[in-house]
């Protein structure tokens, strides 16, 4: 069942993380990591310059049904407590098809975590019938491209010229 999802993954350095499912007690937490996100980190994957959420906005990334909003979490121990040092989820946005987006808190790119999170959530897309994944990306975020890159997302047409759109066969 996706929403118990647990599995433990390592780091690049050998350091353990725990990838698991987004739980509602982890709005706290959550928050906490995005408040301690870069400016720059936060516009490669929001598109806009962003420094806080509406209470609407944190409800949304809070409500996960595990059927069509899918959210994995990162945790690293820091000082012998679980951070939260990074996220993936996917929405699907039509039959067969979902967007994916990764968050990797700044002191943990390079890590390893973007991998991770989308070989986790490729499989319980795959599991769950989905037939593709697709996923919006700026030009620059030359990161996530290659992390894109290396699970065999493609580019497709793009609506917005200056948002790379890329998609992923899972059958």
């Amino acid at each position: 069942m996706p929403d118990s999802y647990r599995a433990t993954e390592h780091l690049r350095d050998g350091r353990p993380i725990e990838i698991r499912a987004l739980r509602p007690d982890d709005e706290d937490d959550l928050l906490a990591a995005i408040g301690r996100t870069s400016t720059e980190a936060l516009r490669r994957r929001f598109f806009v310059a962003k420094r806080g959420f509406s209470q609407t906005e944190i409800d949304f990334f809070m409500r996960i049904d595990f059927r069509n909003h899918v959210a994995l979490i990162a945790l690293a121990d820091e000082d012998g407590r679980p951070t939260i040092v990074g996220g993936g989820r996917y929405i699907v946005v039509e039959p067969g098809s979902a967007e994916v987006a990764f968050m990797v808190m700044d002191g943990y790119q390079g890590q390893g975590i973007g991998s991770h999170l989308m070989r986790h959530l490729a499989g319980i897309a795959r599991d769950a019938g989905l037939t593709e994944l697709i996923a919006e990306v700026l030009p620059e975020n030359t990161a996530m491209r290659r992390v894109f890159s290396k699970f065999g997302f493609q580019p497709a047409p793009s609506r917005e010229p200056q948002v790379i759109h890329l998609v992923m066969q899972l059958i």
